[in-house]
């Protein structure tokens, strides 16, 4: 608990005074590990007056981030989380309040050294910055992949901002053509099954359901204005189409999963018949009038 709070915190390492004289030991750890040639870099890095702390920061990180990718060096990564663990812990925090998401941001901050560790090929030292941009990159591709992973569907919703700021090109080689070509047609056969299964469940539903769905999702008549041409109340004609939706899309999942289908209510829909007829809203009891029954 302890350490997950000290995470949360700013960059306690402000590298001035006697710390600078800490983080000189702690670089010489690293000058054993790769050799002298690659200490002095960090030094004259540590030792510049004209550098804020969090300059300071991106710069030792990125030198340090390109003699883990050379050397492979424990050394430098242990200095790399301690450098960077704070602050990275809360732009995965914020990543997630982003998202609405609940996930505990020290899990993925996990994951994010993972993806260090696991990619310093990909790592180009060419800015002061650089690591502190590549790492900004991992937060938000480790952030997004977690939450597709928690998505049934394998997708999650996305801000317009956080979408790729590459233009797809539009010219097409031979081979992305073909494929493009044999996906639509794919995609319209899937449409077409889509149809005739919603069109076989919706000829199941009662007059009434039929008569409703129709109104609203085909001829676009408001929701008062059917409940007018049916001779129920609004909210009555609500809870209509509510059930005759579901029936459908139970019915449609059903076969999807290799069930047999079927329109019978379960609990649930028992429970809005029940409903439904204390509103006076039970199919039998609206066909028996309007028969005069």
């Amino acid at each position: 608990m302890k350490q997950d709070q000290r995470l949360h915190q700013p960059l306690a390492t402000p590298f001035r005074g006697d710390e600078r004289g800490v983080w000189r030991e702690k670089l010489a750890e690293v000058a054993r590990e790769v050799g002298d040639e690659g200490l002095a870099p960090l030094l004259e890095i540590l030792d510049d007056t004209q550098r804020t702390p969090d300059e300071i920061r991106d710069a030792l990180s990125t030198q340090l981030m390109e003699l883990f990718r050379v050397h492979t060096a424990r050394s430098c990564f242990g200095l790399l989380y301690e450098l960077n663990a704070g602050h990275l812990l809360q732009h995965v925090a914020q990543r997630l309040r982003r998202y609405q998401s609940r996930a505990d941001p020290s899990d993925l901050l996990q994951e994010v050294f993972f993806n260090i560790y696991r990619y310093p090929r990909r790592f180009d030292c060419s800015r002061d910055d650089a690591f502190r941009v590549w790492t900004a990159t991992i937060v938000r591709n480790t952030v997004l992949k977690h939450l597709r992973s928690l998505s049934r569907s394998g997708r999650a919703e996305v801000p317009f901002e956080d979408l790729s700021e590459h233009p797809e090109s539009g010219e097409n080689e031979p081979l992305g053509g073909v494929i493009q070509t044999e996906s639509e047609a794919e995609c319209r056969r899937v449409y077409v099954v889509y149809l005739h299964l919603y069109l076989t469940f919706y000829q199941r539903l009662s007059g009434r359901e039929q008569r409703a769905l129709h109104l609203v999702e085909v001829a676009g008549v408001s929701y008062r204005d059917a409940a007018a041409d049916l001779g129920i109340k609004l909210e009555n004609l609500k809870m209509v189409i509510f059930r005759a939706r579901r029936k459908i899309y139970r019915a449609m999942r059903r076969v999807f999963d290799g069930l047999p289908p079927e329109l019978r209510a379960n609990d649930e829909d028992r429970d809005d018949v029940l409903a439904a007829e204390a509103c006076g809203d039970d199919d039998r009891t609206h066909d028996g009038a309007r028969h005069g029954n």
